[in-house]
């Protein structure tokens, strides 16, 4: 089975197909069929992932999945959320996975309370009007860390430390990480909810 995934983020894209290849699925990055990025006006991580896959979907006319992911630091009242990927330009920096932890340290500079999670919310569609959406949502909570560590993923790993490890995601193996992030989990529901729903 092939699904159009709505994003062109390669690090998504890598994560997802490794999660989701027990399933004999194919995942296909909506930029080779030459579709745009969606429009992602909404404020929670679940309609935009919703707006996304209907686009895909729309214009490719496959099924497809679409992920809506964000940090939401606790001391921000849930912030960055779904704007995570712009975080850095609200402080004058261009949009990039570096650029956003820089900004966030220096946000989180003088604050106590680190304690953060990574969302993750899933959203696939058999066609662009699905009445039956499948949502899947993961969560990993964690702490800011003061300075990057670790060289691995992408987005905030280097400074999300996951307590349990004492170790940030970037330090983690790829395995483990799959194993224990917000998309981690919520692949696993969704890749759950394909076979139940879809498959059998």
């Amino acid at each position: 089975m092939k699904l159009v995934l709505a994003s062109n983020n390669a690090g998504k894209l890598a994560e997802l197909q490794t999660l989701f290849a027990p399933l004999g699925l194919t995942l296909v990055p909506q930029s080779a069929l030459g579709i745009s990025e969606a429009e992602e006006p909404f404020r929670t991580f679940l309609e935009n992932a919703l707006a996304k896959a209907r686009h895909a979907s729309r214009e490719s006319g496959l099924p497809a999945v679409a992920d809506d992911a964000g940090l939401c630091v606790q001391a921000f009242g849930g912030q960055p959320g779904v704007d995570t990927a712009f975080y850095a330009t609200r402080f004058g920096y261009p949009k990039g996975d570096d650029h956003n932890v820089r900004a966030l340290l220096e946000q989180m500079r003088h604050v106590d309370d680190r304690r953060a999670a990574l969302v993750s919310t899933l959203v696939a569609l058999r066609s662009p009007d699905d009445p039956e959406p499948l949502v899947a949502v993961g969560r990993a909570a964690g702490l800011i860390m003061r300075e990057p560590r670790g060289s691995h993923g992408f987005g905030f790993d280097p400074v999300m430390l996951i307590p349990a490890f004492g170790k940030t995601f970037a330090e983690l193996p790829t395995e483990v990480k799959n194993a224990h992030s917000h998309r981690g989990q919520a692949a696993r529901q969704m890749c759950g909810l394909i076979v139940e729903r879809w498959l059998s």
